[in-house]
């Protein structure tokens, strides 16, 4: 079907799921973007529908493509002109590519980790950008599971899925109260790590190989005390300038690469092979 209108009731419907309520009572979420779109493909997502608009596109190879794999998914199709692809469009500079889809949120119940896991615990998380990095460096070290606590933030909110780069949908995302998570780690074993500017050892000075939990929390207050106080290890990333504390994003990487570090010394995690970059062939808009 092609779309001309701003006012066409399916273009109306899209401009409305960058409401929380709306996603909430459909179950429905945006992803836009090449990269996040196929990340998301790439990783079994199955899109309702797929929104594009070739005089947008960046470039005219992959897009094509992209929407052939929608489609053969059973996602309905909607080739949208560029006024009407603009009126959904969220990002800086749309490519001229929106799909429509369910959520992505498991259930504690529903996560099979495997051995020496690491997972990054949020709690009361609420900038979306935020989130959504500490996504992107959940994938990046290739954790079991974020598990997000308390939120105040919605985790389908497009921006969260921009500032993942559509890595959200490689790593399982389970929300869940404090108290559900708390007792679920315990059961199976998790350090929780927390950190805090007055604990006395620094983070690379613990073990964090093994079953670990890296809690983090709000930009402002940080972790509350139900979570200090059930932390097998504090830890104080160092701060050697003026400010006295990081980015709540910022500060999860670090902690989250230390991680990595003792785990790829214990021979718990591999380093991929080095690939060569010859500047072609990438799409990353």
């Amino acid at each position: 079907m092609e779309l001309t209108s701003p006012s066409n009731p399916k273009i109306k419907y899209v401009v409305r799921l960058r409401s929380c309520s709306a996603r909430e009572e459909s179950g429905e979420m945006i992803v836009e973007g090449f990269r996040e779109c196929r990340r998301a493909l790439d990783n079994g997502y199955r899109p309702h529908a797929i929104f594009h608009c070739p005089e947008l596109y960046l470039k005219n190879e992959n897009e094509p493509s992209l929407v052939a794999d929608c489609l053969r998914l059973g996602a309905e199709d909607y080739c949208c002109s560029k006024t009407a692809f603009l009126k959904m469009a969220y990002k800086d500079r749309p490519d001229g590519l929106l799909m429509v889809g369910p959520h992505v949120t498991k259930r504690l119940s529903d996560l099979r980790l495997p051995p020496q896991a690491l997972v990054i615990v949020t709690e009361a998380i609420e900038k979306p950008g935020n989130l959504g990095t500490i996504l992107r460096s959940a994938d990046a070290a290739n954790a079991g599971a974020v598990i997000v606590c308390d939120r105040t933030t919605d985790v389908h909110n497009p921006n969260v899925v921009r500032a993942s780069t559509g890595t959200m949908f490689s790593v399982p995302i389970v929300e869940a109260t404090s108290e559900e998570a708390l007792a679920w780690l315990r059961e199976r074993g998790f350090k929780i790590l927390a950190a805090t500017p007055h604990a006395e050892k620094l983070h690379f000075e613990v073990d964090l190989t093994g079953n670990v939990a890296l809690a983090v929390g709000a930009e402002q207050y940080g972790l509350t005390a139900k979570w200090m106080d059930n932390a097998d290890l504090r830890v104080r990333i160092p701060m050697l300038g003026l400010a006295d504390s990081l980015n709540v994003s910022a500060a999860t990487t670090i902690l989250v690469y230390e991680a990595v570090r003792q785990r790829i010394a214990a021979g718990i995690d591999h380093v991929p092979a080095y690939v060569p970059w010859h500047g072609e062939g990438t799409h990353d808009h």
